[in-house]
């Protein structure tokens, strides 16, 4: 496995909030809050430009498999966080505790839940369709269920005015990109990795400008590493749970190995693409922001490795399978 200059860049942004945090904190000379709202608006623009509509109507017949992954996303996932988020009241802060829960109520992951299911010769056009429609979902579900737990908590509710915003900043541009796209489709097709480039690049100022504020507000000063640890390994747990979950759900219900495949890896995975952007409306300029894309920072390269190492286990077994009954 070849090592990703975005999971490096990552520690390297840490780091680099450490050692200044003013440059990128809010109100900081590199103006990382207009820089980053710009950033995003592109990123979403060209998704939507990037995004073929016809490509995936093959794959809408196959409601079993959608309603797993939909069902397992923003309905197992959420219930699972809020079950840790109550039960981790004496031993977590509240800011990793809404973290982790903010973890659970993400979007699937687009790219690399297509990758990985193609890698492992799976039902690629359905993992295109739920992960493309698990990204639209959760500009409304996900800041939704963080609201249930910010009410429950006594914190701001984000409710609304930030399912209004994310619509503004998010959809808006993901619309017009879908307007111009018989305009951008052969560029883009041309240069394939500038989307992806785009997206790493954005998520990595998201999370510099994060850290920045984090670091300026004396978090890291006053943070217990076992907590980060105790933290690392609910995150871990989560990962395995739902891998085992889903797979063993997809089995019940007589999935191909194709399917199950898509069922596996869109159903487990949770998007910093979409997380990062909504995290940051959601939360705003808060000195928390950091804190709370901890476990979902924790979780991304997790799934990551973990998942590659589960593609290339099913494409060795893509031979001889057994009978099963397609979805």
């Amino acid at each position: 496995m070849k090592l990703d200059a975005f999971l490096v860049g990552i520690p390297v942004a840490f780091l680099a909030a450490l050692a200044a945090p003013r440059l990128g904190s809010a109100g900081g000379p590199l103006h990382m809050g207009l820089v980053t709202n710009i950033g995003v608006a592109v990123m979403f623009f060209l998704h939507g430009a990037a995004v073929s509509i016809d490509a995936l109507k093959s794959a809408t017949a196959q409601w079993r498999l959608h309603l797993l992954v939909h069902c397992t996303t923003y309905v197992l996932f959420p219930a699972i966080g809020l079950a840790v988020f109550l039960a981790t009241r004496p031993l977590l802060p509240e800011e990793l505790r809404l973290g982790f829960f903010y973890l659970c109520c993400v979007s699937s992951t687009v790219s690399s839940s297509v990758a990985l299911t193609s890698l492992a010769k799976g039902n690629v056009p359905a993992a295109m369709f739920d992960a493309t429609l698990s990204a639209l979902m959760g500009m409304v579900l996900t800041p939704l269920l963080v609201g249930t737990v910010t009410v429950t908590s006594g914190a701001s509710a984000p409710l609304l005015p930030e399912v209004t915003a994310i619509l503004v900043q998010l959809l808006a541009p993901f619309a017009a990109g879908q307007l111009l796209r018989p305009v951008l489709a052969r560029l883009l097709h041309r240069h394939k990795h500038l989307v992806r480039e785009v997206d790493q690049l954005v998520i990595l100022l998201i999370v510099y400008s994060a850290f920045c504020t984090a670091a300026g507000s004396g978090f890291w000063v006053r943070s217990n590493a076992l907590k980060l640890l105790e933290l690392l390994a609910l995150t871990v747990g989560l990962l395995a749970g739902m891998l085992t979950l889903t797979t063993l759900a997809s089995r019940a219900l007589g999935f191909s190995r194709e399917d199950e495949v898509a069922g596996v890896f869109c159903g487990s995975k949770k998007s910093l693409v979409n997380g990062a952007p909504i995290a940051k409306v959601i939360f705003g300029a808060s000195p928390t922001l950091g804190v709370i894309m901890l476990p979902l920072l924790f979780y991304h390269p997790l799934q990551l490795i973990v998942c590659s190492l589960l593609a290339r286990r099913y494409a060795a077994r893509a031979g001889p399978w057994r009978s099963s009954a397609r979805t």
